[in-house]
């Protein structure tokens, strides 16, 4: 299983509808506010690539409220 963190900037005053929609999805482990660039963070877990990319075009981006997002992916040292 692979982990990668997103970022999120939402259109103002949809914080908390973007927060509520996130926690839907079954793929999200945490998901946090945050204060500067970004308006949330969000943890997920997904099998691989062709799964984490359907989650992010698929379900994330199309979230209503969401400007834009940045997705890191977290890899072992």
């Amino acid at each position: 299983m692979s982990t990668a963190f997103v970022l999120f900037k939402c259109q103002p005053q949809m914080e908390k509808d973007v927060f509520i929609a996130l926690l839907n999805l079954d793929c999200v482990t945490e998901t946090h506010v945050a204060y500067g660039e970004y308006d949330l963070v969000v943890r997920i877990d997904f099998n691989n690539e062709k799964e984490m990319a359907k989650t992010l075009i698929g379900n994330m981006r199309s979230i209503p409220g969401v400007i834009q997002t940045e997705t890191l992916i977290a890899v072992e040292a």
